[in-house]
């Protein structure tokens, strides 16, 4: 891991503080369903032993998926956008998100979902590394970047139609509504048994990705550069479909297809670590989980009898900072 400056440190301390405030406030939001404090869990009450079921089954549940699933978004962005040299790529945009949403749909779709509770975490695992391996095999030997981006919009697009021919042939209205509303991304009604049975996968990503910090600071240089240091581009390569497969995949299947996390986070982190994108890894994972957290506290403070989904809110925060990027990056080009 690439070391971290004094100011580094101390920026990191205050993100941390950071997400502990915030998840205070997240874990003291009231909600359409329940109207509760977080100091009511420390009161004696008679409906204490109902309080502290909500809080440690439902709400701590929620409050730990939002972490691990921001902090994994964040850190895949920041990897892809390192090792694609690219500011617009990200797992959403390349379509491994969507790849992963289609393995998850396959197995509600056909009720493989019901049938043990890690089926769900391992079709979107086996969607996100087909998908992300499909990218790099239609990208040719090479792999030029560009290539590999159009591979991703491509494949992206191909997934999406899929996506869409389940939803179209499904011949159970419900299942049909549980798919849509899974689609849009949410944190609701989990347990800790989802928790636990998506951190070792989001755990051992994050760990293959922070590998790759080192190798990301040297092909800042240019591939020749990164190989006469001693790194196998085939190696990292492989490394990153393998962290991208699990990270995603568990990320996507426990939460629904929540987009532009890893496309936003990174680009509000790289100017805090001076455009390294080594530091950039864990840094962009701190600002996911918080990202995360606080669009959580939104929808359980906005929602009415209707709960707003998660995956809707980073898309109303994604979409205008997206157009921004485009028109800046434009402007840049267009200079002379």
């Amino acid at each position: 891991m690439t070391a971290f400056s004094h100011n580094n440190r101390w920026l990191i301390v205050l993100i941390i503080l950071t997400i502990l405030v915030a998840s205070v406030l997240h874990l003291g939001s009231s909600s359409s369903q329940v109207n509760l404090s977080l100091s009511q869990l420390f009161q004696a009450s008679e409906k204490k032993a109902l309080i502290e079921l909500i809080f440690f089954e439902i709400r701590i549940p929620r409050l730990l998926l939002a972490i691990l699933v921001g902090f994994i978004l964040g850190t895949t962005g920041a990897v892809m956008q390192g090792f694609l040299r690219n500011p617009l790529a990200g797992p959403d945009l390349l379509g491994v998100s969507n790849c992963a949403a289609l393995g998850a749909v396959i197995a509600l779709y056909f009720g493989f979902a019901s049938q043990a509770w890690y089926l769900l975490p391992a079709t979107g695992m086996l969607g996100a590394f087909i998908g992300m391996a499909l990218i790099f095999l239609l990208s040719g030997s090479n792999h030029h970047n560009l290539r590999i981006i159009l591979a991703g919009v491509a494949i992206n697009a191909f997934a999406a139609s899929l996506i869409s021919i389940a939803l179209n042939l499904s011949k159970n209205p419900y299942a049909m509504s549980e798919i849509v509303f899974w689609l849009m991304g949410s944190l609701s009604h989990k347990s800790l048994m989802d928790v636990g049975g998506v951190f070792p996968f989001i755990l051992v990503a994050f760990l293959l990705l922070l590998s790759s910090a080192k190798f990301l600071d040297a092909l800042t240089l240019g591939e020749e550069s990164a190989i006469s240091l001693g790194f196998n581009l085939k190696n990292e390569q492989i490394k990153l479909i393998i962290a991208t497969a699990l990270g995603i995949g568990a990320a996507v299947s426990i939460a629904g297809n929540i987009g532009f996390v890893g496309l936003i986070v990174p680009h509000l982190c790289r100017p805090l670590v001076k455009y390294q994108p080594g530091r950039l890894i864990f840094l962009s994972g701190l600002i996911g989980s918080l990202f995360m957290i606080i669009s959580d506290t939104i929808v359980m403070q906005v929602s009415t009898t209707q709960e707003i989904k998660l995956g809707v809110v980073t898309s109303l925060v994604g979409g205008p900072f997206f157009l921004y990027l485009i028109l800046r990056l434009g402007k840049n080009h267009d200079q002379p």
